[in-house]
């Protein structure tokens, strides 16, 4: 199973020397992208991660990088344009935050910190990493605010799943940040419009440290309650079935600062990979009808359509059970979560 843990670099007189390695970082990039173009130019076959490796062999005691970084650099930049399907790509420069890859021979386990390039960099160690950890890659980073991070990502043997104890299914809104089959519902925080009107005074005086601030308090708001959100859920249920509402249309619509504020795709995503690790399954469903079906005798009977969104409870015409709407949804949504796994996982 692969893990990665981050930890933010607690010495600022380290900023300096990481400023200086992203610079070289950097180069290097440019230097690549420059060879794409000559390829280009010429009709040539594009250089792939490791052609570019061997065209920047020996740059890592000019650039004063080590060399594993500089091989990360050339295979990111060959991953990044083959997935992008691009010819080339951006120059990196000033405008881009710091970023320095490096691999498993390039980064040393301090007790209190990581030694890259012979020196420590400290850091406040939230949570040790694991005795038997295997370190695979990792990389500094950079923030908008000039703050820098280690990430490490290393492998740890995989966990043995345990049978469902308990299972939810999840709908998830903008009035309640989710709705559960069980009943209960979480209610929606709001992140960026509680400190919308201080950002909007801090842009209009043009306080750009300002709103870099307000932006990073909002971000980190978010994350937080996300994270505490999935972990309790993926602790407590065996099966998690939640809707796959597409938050990239909303963004669209009117409502758009609300999906965004919400942060559904990050959401589910914080539950897909931290089930891995507490051995809960978590599955995506259609969510299409969930709203106007029964979940009692699975008649269309709900609800529905733009105007008739404020109808929060109903009651079904045909059996005459009493649904509160959200709820309703995430029971449908836990039952076809429920048909998917009866169905199985269709072969590639």
């Amino acid at each position: 199973m692969i893990r990665s843990f981050q930890y933010r670099i607690k010495d600022s007189s380290c900023a300096n020397h990481l400023d200086g390695l992203a610079r070289a970082v950097n180069f290097n990039w440019n230097f690549c992208n420059d060879t794409q173009k000559h390829a280009l130019k010429w009709g040539k076959k594009w250089p792939s991660g490791f052609d570019l490796s061997n065209l920047c062999a020996g740059a890592s005691k000019e650039l004063g990088l080590h060399s594993q970084t500089i091989q990360a650099v050339c295979e990111t930049y060959a991953a990044r344009r083959s997935e992008k399907n691009r010819p080339f790509l951006r120059y990196r420069g000033r405008r881009h935050t710091g970023w320095i890859p490096f691999k498993a021979s390039g980064i040393k386990v301090k007790s209190n910190g990581f030694a890259y390039g012979g020196k420590l960099f400290k850091v406040w160690m939230s949570r040790p990493l694991p005795s038997h950890a295997k370190i695979k890659t990792g990389s500094f980073s950079q923030d908008a605010q000039g703050h820098w991070y280690i990430s490490i990502t290393f492998s740890v043997p995989d966990v043995h799943a345990m049978p469902v104890t308990n299972e939810v299914g999840i709908d998830l809104g903008l009035k309640e940040f989710a709705a559960f089959s069980n009943g209960e519902k979480e209610e929606a925080n709001r992140f960026y419009r509680d400190l919308e009107p201080e950002l909007t005074k801090s842009q209009r005086a043009n306080k750009k440290r300002r709103v870099k601030a307000i932006h990073a308090k909002i971000a980190n708001r978010r994350i937080d309650y996300l994270h505490k959100l999935s972990t309790a859920l993926v602790r407590t249920y065996g099966l998690i079935v939640v809707g796959n509402v597409n938050a990239s249309k909303l963004a669209k619509t009117k409502m758009a600062k609300s999906v965004m504020d919400a942060g559904w795709s990050s959401f589910r995503d914080m539950l897909k990979y931290k089930a891995v690790a507490h051995s809960a399954f978590v599955l995506e469903v259609n969510e299409a009808f969930t709203t106007v079906t029964c979940s009692a005798c699975l008649s269309h009977s709900g609800p529905s359509g733009l105007k008739e969104l404020r109808i929060r409870e109903w009651t079904c015409e045909h059996c005459g059970q009493h649904h509160d709407r959200d709820v309703n949804s995430a029971k449908n949504t836990l039952r076809l979560g429920h048909q998917a796994l009866a169905a199985g996982i269709p072969a590639p």
